[in-house]
């Protein structure tokens, strides 16, 4: 009985470590994304069990098990690798300044949370010069009233359906705008922002929906509005800052896609995997929410903070203006730059059908 369970395990975490490379926009694909860790810390010990099996018999099948493990153990150890303390920075280390530099603090506070002290308490805390919240109702715009005080320029889009938007700031906004990129009930912000020695730079805070049963069927609309802000992102001269929950893992397809086409950079790189989703349950926990930076910035600090009483923790960075590129960023070829339009016309196309 025991060697059967073997197998089953290892064939089910072989195909689970494999199949997120169909590029198939449905959750049940696209879900197995998210553990990579996870599954290579498994396979790793499915891997110690039949070399322990040997032990007992020489035997083919162990071997086979063996090889095929190890190449899966290979292959996510690629993927996860980049997002470890040991990978390539793609953003360099700087000090902190106050005047060239902008400090953010994002968080998906899950809506019916009702521990608005924690997050206000979490704010005073970090004194951050933005703060941007989603999945914020009414209920959550009363419970920060508090913060605007010390945050007088505030952007509310307050609503009951998990996409609500709230966004503090102490910087001048000298440009706002509200968008409905893919879905009419789906909010998200353009903003450009002067920092203290006067440069703007452009923040784009979105947050998209994800790929769910009973809620959306396919990750479509969210790979199409990701990739529709990197190409906004990519043709702003501006130094800019894409933000918030983005419903995706740090080293999945489609992220990687954004990358490419944006040519922004993730902090994550070189730093470690920085987990905020989920909170409760600490042996499923992945990087959902993001803050890119164009090549324009360096990284003082990258902070998960701790838990407010949502199912994510929210994140904290310190970027600054720098005055040479030393960001490493990575380009799309000719194939995923079509590749990207594609998924961004079958987002349009598939809320037109909605």
């Amino acid at each position: 009985m025991g060697y059967l369970i073997l197998q089953v395990f290892s064939v089910f975490f072989i195909f689970a470590t494999f199949f997120p490379l169909v590029k198939l926009d449905y959750w049940w694909v696209r879900i197995f994304d998210y553990p990579r860790l996870q599954k290579l810390v498994i396979i790793i010990g499915l891997t110690v069990c039949w070399i322990s099996s040997l032990g007992w018999s020489v035997s083919l099948e162990a071997y086979f098990w063996i090889t095929a493990l190890g190449i899966s153990a290979i292959y996510l150890s690629t993927k996860v690798w980049p997002f470890s303390p040991f990978g390539k920075k793609m953003i360099e280390t700087v000090s902190y300044n106050e005047q060239s530099g902008i400090s953010l603090l994002v968080g998906n506070v899950y809506q019916y949370n009702k521990h608005y002290e924690k997050a206000v308490a979490l704010v005073n805390s970090v004194n951050p010069d933005l703060i941007f919240f989603v999945e914020t109702d009414k209920a959550w715009e009363r419970g920060l009233s508090e913060i605007e005080n010390d945050y007088p320029t505030q952007i509310k889009i307050p609503l009951d359906n998990t996409y609500g938007l709230l966004l503090y700031t102490r910087m001048e906004i000298v440009r706002q705008e509200i968008n409905y990129l893919i879905n009419e009930e789906i909010p998200s912000l353009e903003l450009d922002i002067k920092l203290r020695n006067g440069e703007i730079i452009t923040i784009y805070a979105i947050h998209p929906t994800p790929p769910v049963p009973g809620e959306n069927e396919k990750s479509t609309e969210r790979d199409a509005e990701i990739l529709m802000v990197g190409k906004k992102s990519k043709a702003n001269p501006k130094p800019s800052l894409v933000i918030g929950d983005l419903n995706d893992v740090a080293w999945s397809y489609t992220t990687e896609l954004f990358l490419k086409n944006s040519e922004m950079a993730d902090p994550r790189r070189g730093r470690g995997l920085f987990n905020t989703f989920h909170a409760k349950v600490p042996l499923f926990r992945w990087p959902l929410d993001h803050i890119f930076l164009s090549k324009h910035f360096g990284v003082a600090s990258l902070k998960v903070q701790k838990g407010i009483g949502s199912d994510h923790f929210p994140i904290s960075l310190k970027a600054v203006l720098t005055p040479t590129n030393d960001t490493e960023t990575i380009k799309a070829n000719g194939e995923e730059k079509e590749e990207a339009r594609e998924k961004i016309s079958r987002g349009l196309d598939e809320n037109d059908k909605d």
